[in-house]
């Protein structure tokens, strides 16, 4: 009886382990029949503005479902395309991320559209101690004499004059995977047209300075400046007002009343009382 009861569980085992073998091969069979799509990806990493060629690519089967959009199928495609953002090895090649066609390899091709490029003259300090990074946003401060018409000569005054400011790059490199601070003496900056103008007057009347902000903060903020007087708290220069002369007026001759003529006056003693009657 006992060697039955094995028996079954024996057979029974055997089946399970069959069904699973037969699910198994159905599953992989299933998973090799799904559609799928050549999709180029980068064989290696690519920096922002280097032109590409047929070593930096490969393509894989991508499935067909989640191909995404902009992707390319040939590599020829992308002969001596421009891309404008890094590309880490084993990502897939997107339009999006490449400069239009017969776009010339190098820093003008990550500039955005609408915008320029300038570059400003850093030191140690104007340039965050080397954290001012290609990829990284700053703010331009102006320190810089105070204009005559203001009624402030001499003063001297500091204020943001560019906010939220791109670093395109620093010295000659536009990389943007490294970390570490690198102090260079100039850094490339991503400006409108208006703003290039702003830059250019600010560091011809004054010094300027680089403030490092967040990435992602993209709020602005109006200030006026702070003078040296106001940083020290020094109270406000009391502007003398101009003082009123009184002026005499003139003297207006008055001309007295007329007097009344004199009139004659009698006394009139009537039953021992007194009267004085005057006409």
């Amino acid at each position: 009886m006992k060697n039955v009861k094995a028996i079954g569980l024996l057979m029974l085992a055997a089946l399970i382990g069959l069904g699973a073998a037969v699910y198994a091969a159905g599953w992989v069979s299933r998973q090799g029949n799904i559609a799928s799509n050549k999709v180029v990806i980068a064989a290696s990493d690519i920096e922002l503005g280097s032109r590409i060629n047929a070593q930096m690519l490969s393509t894989v089967d991508w499935p067909s479902g989640s191909v995404p959009a902009g992707a390319f199928k040939e590599i020829k495609d992308l002969q001596d395309r421009v891309v404008k953002v890094g590309v880490l090895r084993g990502e897939a090649i997107l339009d999006g991320k490449l400069a239009p066609v017969g776009t010339q390899g190098g820093l003008s091709a990550v500039i955005a559209e609408g915008k320029r490029a300038m570059t400003v003259r850093v030191n140690d300090v104007v340039g965050v101690a080397g954290f001012a990074l290609p990829g990284n946003y700053v703010d331009v401060v102006v320190n810089a004499q105070q204009d005559k018409s203001k009624g402030e000569e001499g003063k001297q005054i500091s204020k943001t004059v560019l906010e939220h400011v791109l670093v395109l790059a620093v010295a000659q490199e536009a990389g943007r995977d490294d970390t570490k601070p690198k102090v260079v003496s100039a850094v490339t900056l991503e400006l409108t047209l208006e703003d290039s103008e702003k830059l250019d007057l600010a560091r011809s009347v004054g010094t300027l300075s680089l403030v490092l902000r967040n990435q992602v903060d993209k709020n602005t903020v109006t200030t006026a400046g702070i003078t040296k007087s106001q940083l020290f708290g020094e109270p406000a220069e009391q502007i003398a007002l101009p003082i009123k002369v009184a002026t005499a007026r003139p003297m207006v001759a008055r001309s007295k009343p007329a007097m009344a003529p004199a009139s004659e006056c009698v006394e009139v003693i009537q039953n021992g009382s007194r009267a004085l009657n005057c006409f």
